[in-house]
This record gives C-alpha cells, structure tokens and sequence, in this order.
C-alpha cells in the first residue's frame, strides 16, 4: 500500500514546534517507516508537492503571503494539524495586536518600508478551516506523538482540556497560588505540560493556552486580593496565548479596571453578584 504523505510547513515562528517533532528521534526515524515525509525542510531537503494526507502547520500568520500560503496548504490537504500556541492564537507575536504596528515598524527598522507585514499576527483557524490543534509553546511531545499515532490509525484525537490544577492534585503538587500567593494561571490553563511549572514550585505562565470554561475574571480577583494591580493582571493575561478570545476579552476588562473603570464584578457569598 502507498504510505500516507505527511508535509511540516512553518510560517512566522521561532522553530520551535517543529524542533519539537524533531527531537523525538527514534520515534521520528519509526515514524519515516510508516508514512512518506514529503515535505519537512528543517528535517530533509525533499519539497516534494502536494497533495498531502496530512499536513502539520506551526507558526502564525503574520504576512499577506502567509494568508496565501496556508490557503494553497488548506486546499493541497485531506487534513490540517495545527501545532503550537503561535498557529492557535498568533502566540507572541500577537503581541503587537495590542498596539500600532507602524510605531513598531518606524521604531525599530531603519527602513520599515522593506517589511510587509499584517497588522495583526493571527491563528490559522482565523483563515482556514483547520482540523485539529496541539496546544503549547512548545507542545508536548506526547500529545504530537499521540496525535500523529491516532491520525495514522483512522481515529480522531481527544487531547485533554482540563486545567493544568487537576494535574497537580493528580502529582501531589502543593498549590502556589494558596500557598505562596504566586499568580498562578493554572486554574485558567490548559494541562498537557505536565504541570512543569508548579513542579518546580513556580507559578503557571498559562502556555498551554485558555482552559474551556475556567473562570479568568475570578482568577483576576485572587491577584488583585493578593496585592497585583489590574495592570499586573494585565500582563499576566497578555503573554504567550494574549490573543486567545477568553484571556483577549478577559484583559480588556482588566484594563478598564486599570483605566479606573469598574472591575469585573465580585461573586456574593450566596451565588449571586455585586459590584
């Protein structure tokens, strides 16, 4: 039987999603047994063309080219994979959504008018209809390895979306947050890094992204009751998944508070809410 062909295509990141793929090694010599990597150019010079069974894209889309590029991948795949906190929600280049990309342009290049740039750096699904998202920066090893097992064997993947706090209860971890008044986002984060952070008595920096459901505007009030300023919450809504809608919308009310707008409001004793 022929094997399935399987393409790695980068757009604006640093590389390391496909590093990733690519210190799986053995996993990764096993894997070249099984499929044909067709086109993978930090791993092999091949560029064979499409079509493609699956392709895995990382990076985000931050160029007019970008968007035509990920469109003609789109159109060349039976199934699209994107892998990363920058393909799922710009990641930190979504950064400069917050401010005025010409300032940034005339600011720090001599002659900005050599770089073509969107104004905003944005996910693929912001473009393409994509099939499934590993979340991360960087992602699991894992959870890519159990992606691309799973896609090989006809089935669908179920990465977890519970919060990065079940995994510390699971390995025993004492709670930052409660314990040292860390401004952990882990209640608020997606698991699948394995709790590193809290591992090594470190707050959460949330990249694995939202968690579906966590409730960020609560969280924000732990920080701010336990002396960060609604700028500070800010900030620490505004890293690696900033353009993500739930932290996106959740910082935008949080800057309000800092503007001396009303804070989110604070949850009754008796379930109901107050100002």
């Amino acid at each position: 039987m022929e094997k399935p062909k399987i393409s790695v295509h980068k757009f604006s990141s640093c590389d390391g999603c496909q590093v990733q793929i690519l210190s799986l090694e053995e996993e990764l010599l096993q894997l070249a047994d099984r499929v044909d990597i067709a086109f993978f150019a930090e791993a092999t010079s091949r560029m064979n063309p499409g079509p493609y069974d699956v392709s895995f894209v990382e990076g985000s889309v931050s160029t007019p080219h970008e968007i035509e590029r990920i469109q003609h991948v789109r159109d060349i795949s039976k199934v699209v994979v994107s892998i990363g906190a920058c393909g799922q929600s710009g990641g930190l280049q979504a950064l400069r959504n917050w401010g005025d990309l010409t300032y940034y342009l005339n600011d720090f290049y001599t002659e900005p008018e050599h770089i073509d740039a969107l104004p905003q750096s944005t996910a693929f699904h912001d473009h393409i209809d994509v099939d499934w998202e590993v979340p991360g920066c960087p992602p699991d090893q894992g959870q890519l390895k159990y992606v691309i097992n799973s896609l090989l064997s006809g089935a669908k993947p179920n990465l977890p979306s519970e919060a990065v706090c079940l995994q510390c209860k699971r390995d025993g971890n004492v709670c930052v947050l409660v314990s040292q008044e860390q401004p952990c986002m882990g209640p608020i984060t997606r698991t699948g890094c394995g709790a590193l952070c809290p591992h090594q008595e470190r707050d959460c920096y949330g990249c694995f992204g939202p968690q579906g459901g966590g409730n960020i505007d609560a969280l924000g009030r732990r920080f701010n009751g336990a002396g960060l300023t609604p700028t500070d919450v800010v900030s620490r809504l505004r890293l690696i998944y900033s353009w993500a809608e739930p932290f996106r919308e959740a910082s935008r009310r949080w800057e309000q508070g800092a503007q001396g707008a009303p804070l989110p409001p604070q949850p009754h004793k008796h379930g109901g809410m107050r100002s």
